[in-house]
């Protein structure tokens, strides 16, 4: 496995428990927070290849923009959660 994917992985993972920690109640809500923080991070990866930006990489990861729909997926989760 190549790092910066590990990196990708940790970090959707550790926006998951950090977001379980502030909001979760259950086991249930760390396993839907897990998932939504990797695959939210996986998007935003996406994303920003996709509309080219070069800025704040580390490698071929793009930090910024995966992490900020990481964590805009994950609210998104707990709102939709809610109702």
């Amino acid at each position: 496995m190549p790092p910066y994917l590990l990196l990708a992985v940790l970090l959707g993972a550790v926006y998951g428990v950090l977001f379980h920690l502030w909001r979760g109640r259950t086991f249930r809500d760390l396993a839907t927070f897990l998932g939504i923080g990797v695959v939210g991070f996986a998007l935003g990866q996406g994303v920003g290849i996709l509309l080219g930006f070069d800025q704040w990489l580390i490698g071929p990861l793009h930090v910024v923009e995966a992490s900020l729909l990481s964590w805009g997926s994950l609210f998104l989760v707990q709102w939709l959660k809610i109702w």
